[in-house]
């Protein structure tokens, strides 16, 4: 293993922050920050949100289970690895089993962190951790929310590579878990 990275930027302070607007699902600041070496100040739009999670999980036949969901920001749907928004007070893994269950009705005992990536440093605070779910076996029903319509789907590993390759999976954190869960098999095979 490489030595770890020593950044060598000046970090700017935060001298003000004014909450612009609260959010259902982030909450957005108005940030005034400086740079002490050339008394330099700005102001930044910030949006701060829960950390999230997203779930590589593979079924016992090692399928790739899949979500396909309409999403509002892009006014289409998206086929996507389980995911979602960690609840106040509970841990990454939690709401990773959580929302595996909830938004696909599988579970399993076989976790294994893949670690986390920011999941928009240039505008938001949170993170995104990643999971490896292994020898998933569907439990129960989907679990909905109200405004979730989604369809489970199962695919063989190297078509749902070929999907994200391909752009049909375009979701970059579903991308960033994919590249995490490579990397983690790469240093299984060494």
């Amino acid at each position: 293993m490489k030595t770890s990275f020593k950044f060598k930027i000046e970090p700017w302070k935060t001298v003000s922050e004014k909450l612009v607007q609260a959010m259902n699902i982030f909450d957005v600041y108005k940030t005034r920050m400086r740079l002490e070496s050339e008394a330099h100040e700005a102001s930044f739009s910030v949006l701060k949100a829960p950390d999230w999670i997203n779930v590589m999980a593979l079924t016992e036949d090692e399928q790739v289970i899949l979500v396909e969901q309409f999403r509002y920001g892009i006014e289409a749907p998206t086929l996507e690895l389980a995911g979602g928004v960690c609840d106040a007070g509970e841990a990454p893994l939690e709401t990773a089993k959580r929302e595996l269950l909830e938004e696909t009705g599988y579970a399993t005992d076989h976790w294994v962190s893949l670690g986390k990536v920011s999941s928009n440093p240039a505008m938001q605070d949170n993170y995104t951790h990643s999971y490896l779910a292994t020898r998933c076996i569907k439990v129960s029903e989907q679990k909905l929310d109200g405004n979730e319509r989604i369809q489970v789907h199962l695919f063989p590993i190297y078509d749902f590579l070929d999907y994200v390759y391909q752009g049909t999976i375009h979701h970059s954190l579903v991308a960033a878990t994919t590249a995490k869960y490579l990397l983690h098999q790469r240093s299984q095979s060494l």
